[in-house]
C-alpha cells in the first residue's frame, strides 16, 4: 500500500483512534503488570513502555511520515525497536504485535508489509517462548492467528477502498458526462430555436415588410397621375401591416398563425392566393386535389409558410403573371406545388444568402420540410418559370427535433 494514507473518513478516523487507544492500553498494561507484580526491572519496563508510547504518539504528528515512504518506514522501525526491547523485558509486550501488524500493513508496500508481519509474528512467538522457558505449538496460535486476521482485515479494507474510489471516479465521470450532455442538449435546443425563429421571421416579418415596401413603391409611382390607385395601394399596405402585426403577436406567443384560425389549410392557402392577387400584379390561383385528411398543426404551419415564402419570391424576383398553388393529398403524404410562369433561374447558381440582399427563403423552406421528414424540390430554367414541390408524410419523423424553451 502507498505510504500516503487514504483520505480519512469518519469511519477510518474512528478506526485509527481505536488503534491508538489499543496500543496505549497495551503499553499501560505491560507497565502496570510489571509494577503490581513487583517484577525485576519494573522501573525499566515502565520507562521503555513510556518511551515506546512517546515515539508512537509523535509519529502521526510528523508531516513526513504521512508523505514519505522512507520516513514512515523509519518511524515504524523505531517503534519496532522499542517493542523489541519491551518484549525482551516483559512477556505482556507480545500482545503489542497485533496492532503492529496493522501499522506495518498500512504503511509498507504489500510485499514488505507481509514480510514485516511474518517477522513480527515469529519474534512474538520466540519472545513469549523465552519468557515461558518452553515452547509448544499452542504458543504460536495466538500471534499467527492475529497476523492472519490483520492481513485479511487490512487487505479487505484496501480492496473495499479501491472499489469505493473506483465508484467515486465513475460517479464523478457520470456527473461530468451528464453536465456535458445537458450543455450539449441546451446548445442544440438553442440552435434549433434560433433556426425556428429565423424561419418564422423570414416567412412572416420579412415577407410582410417586403410586401409593404412593394405596395408603397407602387403607390409612390401612381401618386402623381392616379391618386385613387395610390390610395388603394396605401390601404393595402396598411392592411398588410395589420396582418403582419397580428402575425408578430402570434409569433411571439408561439400560437397558430392567424390565417389558420377558424379555417382549414386549404382555406388559408386559397385566401393567401386571393390576397396576393389583390396586392400585387400577379394572378395566383389555388387548386385542391385528393381527399383532405387531418394534418398536424406543425404540418399545416410548415405548408402555409412554404407557400407564403414561395409566392413572396415569385412577386419579388420572378416577374411572373400567374402562379398556381396546388395542395394534393396522396394517401400517406401531402404535397404542395407552387408553379409560376416567371423568368426562372438556374438552381445550381443561386447566390449565397446575404443579410442585405436576402436569399434565405429556399434554405428556410427546405429546412421546414426536412424537419418534418419531408422533401422540397425545385425545378427551374431561365426563361421558363419555376416549379416548387414539397412532400410531407402524415407520420412525423421517429426522432423529433429538439425544442428549446424561449
Amino acid at each position: 500500500m502507498n505510504t500516503a494514507a487514504p483520505v480519512l473518513t469518519p469511519t477510518t478516523r474512528a478506526l485509527a483512534w481505536c488503534l491508538h487507544l489499543l496500543i496505549i492500553g497495551l503499553l499501560a498494561l505491560a507497565a502496570g503488570r510489571a509494577v503490581t507484580d513487583d517484577r525485576p526491572h519494573a522501573g525499566l519496563i515502565v520507562a521503555v513502555s513510556a518511551a515506546c508510547g512517546l515515539v508512537y504518539a509523535v509519529g502521526p504528528t510528523l508531516p513526513g511520515v504521512r508523505r514519505s515512504r522512507w520516513a514512515a518506514a523509519l518511524w515504524l522501525a523505531t517503534v519496532g525497536a522499542c517493542w523489541l526491547v519491551l518484549l525482551a523485558l516483559s512477556a505482556e509486550a507480545v500482545w503489542l504485535a497485533f496492532p503492529l501488524y496493522f501499522l506495518q500493513l498500512h504503511l509498507l508496500p504489500r510485499r514488505a508489509g507481509l514480510a514485516a508481519v511474518a517477522a513480527t509474528a515469529a519474534t512474538a512467538i520466540a519472545g513469549f517462548a523465552v519468557h515461558q522457558h518452553s515452547f509448544s505449538p499452542a504458543m504460536a496460535i495466538g500471534p499467527a492467528l492475529g497476523a492472519a486476521v490483520a492481513v485479511a482485515v487490512v487487505w479487505g479494507y484496501q480492496a473495499l477502498y479501491r472499489e469505493s474510489e473506483h465508484r467515486r471516479r465513475l460517479i464523478e465521470e457520470l456527473t461530468a458526462t451528464r453536465a456535458d450532455l445537458a450543455a450539449a442538449q441546451h446548445t442544440a435546443g438553442v440552435l434549433a430555436e434560433r433556426d425556428r425563429l429565423a424561419r418564422e421571421i423570414h416567412d412572416t416579418l420579412a415577407q410582410g415588410l417586403s410586401s409593404i415596401q412593394l405596395l408603397l413603391r407602387a403607390a409612390e409611382r401612381a401618386l402623381p397621375q392616379a391618386p385613387q390607385n395610390a390610395a388603394r395601394y396605401v390601404d393595402q399596405a396598411r392592411q398588410a401591416a395589420v396582418d403582419n402585426l397580428a402575425e408578430t403577436r402570434r409569433f411571439v406567443a408561439a400560437l397558430t398563425p392567424p390565417t389558420l384560425e377558424g379555417t382549414t389549410l386549404a382555406g388559408a392557402l386559397e385566401r393567401l392566393c386571393t390576397t396576393t392577387s389583390t396586392r400585387h400584379r400577379l394572378t395566383a390561383r389555388f387548386h385542391l386535389t385528393g381527399h383532405p385528411a387531418p394534418l398536424a398543426t406543425a404540418h399545416e404551419v410548415a405548408l402555409l409558410r412554404i407557400a407564403q415564402s414561395a409566392l413572396a419570391n415569385t412577386v419579388r424576383h420572378a416577374e411572373a403573371t400567374t402562379a398556381e398553388v396546388t395542395l394534393r393529398y396522396l394517401g400517406d403524404h401531402v404535397a404542395l406545388d407552387v408553379v409560376d410562369d416567371g423568368r426562372g433561374f438556374d438552381p445550381a447558381r443561386l447566390p449565397a444568402p446575404d443579410p442585405e440582399a436576402g436569399g434565405f427563403g429556399l434554405a428556410a423552406m427546405r429546412a421546414r420540410a426536412q424537419a418534418l421528414g419531408g422533401t422540397l424540390t425545385i425545378e427551374s430554367t431561365p426563361g421558363h418559370g419555376t416549379a416548387l414541390a414539397t412532400h410531407l408524410p402524415f407520420t412525423p419523423p421517429a426522432e423529433p427535433q429538439p425544442e428549446a424553451r424561449p
